[in-house]
This record gives structure tokens, sequence and C-alpha cells, in this order.
């Protein structure tokens, strides 16, 4: 079998950036389908196959040999169940992706700011994802590789209609551009259910941490687009732009008033959540995401200034229970999960903070 490393850092984890306090990441996806295959629901292996023959000669074009477009085709397969739950949690791959397991395949550039999903629900889904409200930089990435395999596959476009898709909702452009957000204040002063609400007016979806259908743990919201026919990919990534900002004014905002009526309180609930970090024995991951919400928010208020946002946001990834046990090279139950999960987190903050190690 195959196998992806197991390195915490991905571009997007690097945490630099407009917004970054407040802005996780962001990611750029476009969907994209081969003029002459029928839909991934409908191939056969055969085909499948034969896409990634296509693919293959794509990629070893000498354009597909630069830096910018240099990249690993893994066949899902061949990639141990471990490994493909590892790539979910680093947001590369999605969870349907992941149990596709005959016909999917990943191609991943080295610093996996470019995954692209192949044989998914569209034969392609490009994705780039970057640190902060990196859109513009995610965007031009993202076509740069779309032109890089548009040379060389015949794809499905109608001047009409644009990018043919296997779901009409992503019709037209083909493009969903997301942001991923810490919002603690907003849900602390219960403005965060008014906010999605209001947002979802605006024609944005507002998922939790793991995408569609998942709760906003950690505090932790993803924005994105839902029209994606009629508007073009420049309108698409500015009124993303623009709604992030409003957002993240209203939670700056949200702080202020936080920080001048209940300073007491911020700061009891911040060390209380250190205070566990640093000393707890078994972790469950719900538990030490939201844990590390709060220890991420002293952090943006100057109460643990030792404290980086890439370093908070790669022990978020690093505790999934997949990477736990990517790292530990072997399964693991869920008690030795939460053993493993506690143990790391002690050991990264305390070393963040110079506190001794201890036990």
């Amino acid at each position: 079998m195959g196998s992806v490393s197991a390195q915490r850092t991905s571009k997007w984890i690097e945490g630099a950036g407009p917004y970054s306090d407040l802005v996780i990441s962001c990611r750029v996806r476009l969907a994209r389908n081969v003029r002459d295959l029928p839909f991934p629901h409908l191939m056969s292996k055969e085909q499948a196959g034969e896409l990634l023959g296509r693919l293959k000669q794509a990629l070893s074009n000498r354009g597909a040999r630069s830096p910018d477009h240099r990249m690993t085709l893994y066949r899902l397969r061949e990639l141990s169940p471990l490994d493909r739950q590892v790539l979910v949690e680093k947001h590369l791959i999605s969870p349907q992706h992941a149990r596709n397991v005959e016909k999917g395949a990943v191609l991943l550039r080295g610093d996996e700011a470019v995954s692209v999903l192949v044989n998914e629900e569209d034969h392609l889904r490009i994705q780039c994802l970057y640190p902060a409200l990196q859109l513009d930089e995610a965007w031009r990435l993202g076509g740069n590789v779309d032109d890089l395999l548009e040379r060389h596959l015949d794809y499905a476009f109608r001047p009409d209609r644009g990018y043919l898709t296997a779901c009409p909702t992503n019709v037209g452009t083909g493009l969903r551009a997301s942001v991923m957000l810490h919002l603690p204040a907003l849900v602390i002063t219960n403005q965060a259910g008014r906010l999605n609400s209001s947002i979802v007016k605006l024609g944005f979806m507002v998922r939790g941490i793991f995408g569609e259908g998942t709760e906003a743990l950690g505090n932790i919201f993803q924005f994105s687009n839902q029209i994606t026919l009629g508007r073009s990919e420049a309108e698409i990534i500015d009124n993303l732009r623009t709604v992030t900002e409003q957002i993240v004014e209203q939670e700056r905002s949200a702080r202020e008033t936080l920080l001048k009526e209940t300073r007491g309180y911020l700061e009891d609930k911040v060390w209380r959540a250190y205070g566990i970090l640093t000393n707890a024995r078994l972790l469950s991951s719900a538990e030490a995401i939201q844990l590390l919400s709060e220890v991420r928010l002293g952090r943006d208020l100057g109460f643990l200034p030792g404290l980086t946002a890439a370093g908070l946001t790669e022990l978020l990834v690093a505790t999934r229970p997949g990477f736990l046990q990517k790292l530990a090279d072997h399964q693991l139950s869920a008690t030795e999960r939460d053993l493993h999960r506690a143990r790391l987190v002690r050991e990264k903050l305390r070393a963040a903070s110079g506190l001794p190690q201890g036990g």
C-alpha cells in the first residue's frame, strides 16, 4: 500500500496572512468534468482508470514540472484507511471521497496547498487552501492548475451554461470559495445564530469545521458561496471577501465588549481551559477542540502571548483520531487516543509557554 506523509503542517496551517487572528484558512474549489466520459457515479472502473491515465499524461508534461504544479497522484485503494482518514482531517479530501476506494484518487502538491479530488462527485475538484484571508492567492493558484489540466483534458463546457457538473448547483463557474473563521465572542454573546441566518439570506452557506452536516465545534464556522451560475469568479471571490471582513468586524466588536464588561470572566475561562490542557491525562476529541478554542481566544486577546495561531491550528489537526494513530504508527483504542491526545497537547503547550514538561 502507498502512504501519505504524517506532517502536521500544510500550507493552510501556517497561520500568516490578513486577519489571521480570526480567519483560520480559505479555500477555492473548482469542479470540472471531461466531455467524453460519464459523471463519476455512472462511470465503470475502466472509465475511471482511463481518466487517471489521461491525468498521468498531463502531469508528465513539462509545464507540470514547475514547483507550483508538481503533484503526486495517489489511488485511494492504494492508501490505508488511516491515511484516507488523515487526508479528511487535513481537509485535503472529503469524507465522501474517502469512501470512494475503487474509482477515487487524489493529486497532492508537496506543501498541500493544492489537492485535486479525482472521481469524487465530479471528475476533478481542484482545491487550493491558504492560511488566513488569502482568497486572491488561492484563486490565482487554482486557476493556474485548472489551465494546466485543461490544456490536456477536454472539459465539458457550454457557452450558455458554463462548466457542466454532476450537481446542478455547481454549474456555471464551478467555483466554490470558502473561509474558516474562529468566532468565540459571537457565540458567547449569542449573536452567532442571528449572524448565520443573515448570511444564508445573502446567498452563502454556513457549515461546521468538518464541512456539510457538521457542527461548529470549537466555535469554528465555514462560510461559502451558494451561487455559481450567473456570476463571474471575481464577483464570487469579492463577495465572500466582503462578507468575511464584515464578520471579522462583528467578532472584534464583540470581543471588545466582552473585555470591557466581563474581563474577569474571560480571563477565568481562558486560564481554566489552559490549566486543563496543560495538566489533563485524558482528553476527548470534542473536549480538546473546545478547550483549544478558548485558549486561542486567550492568545488573541494577549493573555497567552507565547502561543502562535499556527501552533494552535497544528494542534487542532494533530489531535484528530486518525492523525493521532498515524503519529503513533498503529491503531489506538478510544481510551488510548484520549491518552495520546492529552500528552501531545500537554507537551506542545508547555513547550510553547516555557513551562517545565513535568509528567
